[in-house]
């Protein structure tokens, strides 16, 4: 049985209206005018118990308003809910037990205590024993490397520091599905490897689902075996993320190294650059022009290195977003 179902999942929001000017205002004051605007449009999904499913769209799109419909924060306008059982928005004792939600630009610790002390609370909200207590923590701050950090005051921690230890506050009632809404969001790139190889142990050792969300394409390349794409509310693509690079990349990346260097103008004709660095030149070619592009380049310019690849997948993501892929699933 799936531990997230997810059924025809909408949310939309009343927005008032109010014309520019004096009049406009004045007229907004005595009788406010509003629009329906739509930040999920009839979403549908289910997760299994233990998959790590990466949730990608662009800002806006409705990932965030999704994950607080999840979590119980808001009321879905329509739809059916499922999580562990539980209709989220009832918000029983069981359902709080049972899940998580991490949000990177938000925070759950105590400014100035030590982080030690803000776990000791959540433990308290949780009815944890101080047995289980002491070994939950010691367990987490090792898989984290974070024992000798938690009783320093939460302001002297770095950045990547903090959101370890918000991690462990998060997962120490030990739920069974985390939501992470951008764990790793301002991190640097040590402290977001370091994330990384945190929730896929915890994901392995505990066998708890897990929906993430992230703008770092490293994040779900590194966790997720699984994608779900939304844009402007609606859900386009579910599925491997293999599935999704095959499905919206009808291209290659050319990366050639030439002689001399070329301008702008001269390149252009062979295909959209994506860059320029000095002798070299990266183009993206759609798939069916691959070879007519390629013996042009080869016949038409001195070319001292060619190597043919798929595009980034950020590219790939990008492309999606700009392009709205609306109805392709």
């Amino acid at each position: 049985m799936p531990i997230i179902n997810v059924e025809n999942l909408s949310k939309v929001y009343p927005v008032a209206v109010k014309e520019p000017g004096l009049q406009g205002t004045i007229a907004h004051f005595f009788k406010r005018t509003y629009t329906a605007i739509a930040a999920v449009k009839s979403v549908s999904f289910a997760i299994e118990p233990g998959e790590v499913v990466g949730f990608l769209g662009a800002n806006g799109a409705g990932k965030t308003t999704t994950l607080k419909m999840l979590t119980g924060l808001i009321h879905p306008s329509e739809g059916r809910l499922d999580v562990a059982g539980y209709n989220p928005f009832q918000r029983e004792t069981g359902f709080l037990r049972k899940i998580t939600l991490v949000m990177g630009q938000k925070q759950q610790l105590i400014w100035d205590l030590p982080a030690l002390d803000s776990l000791r609370i959540n433990a308290a909200v949780y009815n944890i024993s101080d047995q289980a207590f002491r070994q939950r923590v010691g367990e987490l701050s090792e898989m984290l490397t974070l024992s000798d950090k938690l009783t320093q005051p939460v302001r002297k921690l770095s950045l990547g520091e903090r959101m370890k230890a918000e991690l462990l506050a998060a997962l120490l009632h030990q739920p069974q599905v985390l939501f992470l809404d951008e764990p790793t969001l301002g991190l640097d790139v040590n402290a977001q490897v370091s994330v990384r190889e945190f929730l896929k142990d915890y994901n392995e050792r505990y066998g708890a689902t897990v929906l993430l969300t992230s703008h770092y394409m490293a994040d779900i390349t590194a966790l997720c075996q699984r994608v779900l794409v939304i844009y402007q509310g609606q859900m386009i693509y579910d599925g491997s993320l293999d599935g999704l690079l095959e499905k919206f990349s009808p291209a290659r990346a050319v990366t050639v190294e030439l002689a001399d260097v070329k301008t702008l103008s001269e390149l252009q004709v062979y295909g959209e650059l994506s860059e320029v660095a000095g002798r070299v030149a990266h183009f993206i070619v759609p798939q069916e022009k691959l070879t007519h592009t390629l013996s042009r380049i080869l016949a038409e310019l001195d070319v001292v290195d060619l190597t043919v690849a798929e595009p980034p997948i950020e590219e790939i993501i990008g492309q999606i977003f700009r392009s709205g892929a609306v109805g392709i699933s």
